[in-house]
């Protein structure tokens, strides 16, 4: 395959480059505030259901599915790590959740979520975003670290399948952003860097997502699911509604 090339690189760099990727896409759907001054809302509507879409594939075709197979090739009942893994990143979500204070689009500053603060709803609504690239980032660093066990073109292509969705559902969540804190006052540099701040935290979450795959081999399959998990949690907590 095209992609047999790549199995030479170490797992932990590709991640790395995959979510160096998803960063840059973060910052070009933050560039937006550069072009408009409002979006849509039936636009920024369907954008996110095209980006829970892509999430839900590749929470499965790329997460749960390896995770399954990985465990019934070792002999362990297989849909129990998938069970495990996935309820576990569901809830270590929610938890964060309910502690880190955040506010969603469209709603007021007294709908904010988590600890009670007085910080700015700017600081609060890319918080939200912010909270939601960590698992994106860590499943991404998953994907790429199962490599080490299982260094197959097939599972190449599915770690870089869940890069690209990844990326081009942070297009539309971070424009989604970005453009009102415009409507808020800030200058659209300003605008702009606290879009792309949200994805910095993707790139150190991969890496450490594939470290952690590479040094606790047995863990892969719940670690592959609790990444599938963690994604559908912003799915439903974000995305579709």
């Amino acid at each position: 395959m095209e992609l047999d090339f790549l199995l030479e690189y170490n797992p932990v760099v590709l991640a790395l480059f995959a979510t160096l990727f998803t960063w840059a896409v973060t910052a070009l759907g933050a560039s937006m505030v550069f072009f408009f001054r409002t979006i849509n809302k039936k636009i920024l509507n369907s954008m996110l259901g095209f980006a829970a879409g892509v999430m839900i594939a590749a929470s499965f075709w790329s997460l749960l599915k390896p995770a399954i197979e990985m465990a019934e090739a070792s002999g362990t009942l297989p849909w129990m790590p998938a069970l495990i893994g996935f309820l576990s990143g569901g809830a270590f979500l929610l938890m964060i959740d309910k502690i880190l204070p955040h506010l969603h689009l469209g709603l007021s500053i007294d709908k904010a979520e988590g600890v009670k603060t007085s910080w700015q709803r700017s600081v609060l609504l890319v918080l939200a975003i912010t909270l939601h690239n960590i698992p994106e980032g860590l499943a991404v660093g998953v994907a790429f670290g199962a490599l080490a066990h299982n260094p197959d073109a097939g599972v190449l292509a599915g770690a870089v399948a869940l890069a690209l969705g990844i990326g081009l559902q942070n297009f539309p969540e971070v424009a989604a952003v970005s453009i009102p804190l415009r409507r808020e006052g800030f200058s659209r540099l300003k605008a702009f860097n606290y879009g792309q701040m949200s994805g910095i935290v993707e790139p150190i979450a991969g890496v450490v997502g594939a470290y952690l795959v590479l040094t606790m081999t047995p863990l892969l399959p719940y670690a592959l699911s609790f990444a599938a998990g963690a994604m559908i949690f912003v799915v439903v907590e974000e995305h579709i509604p």
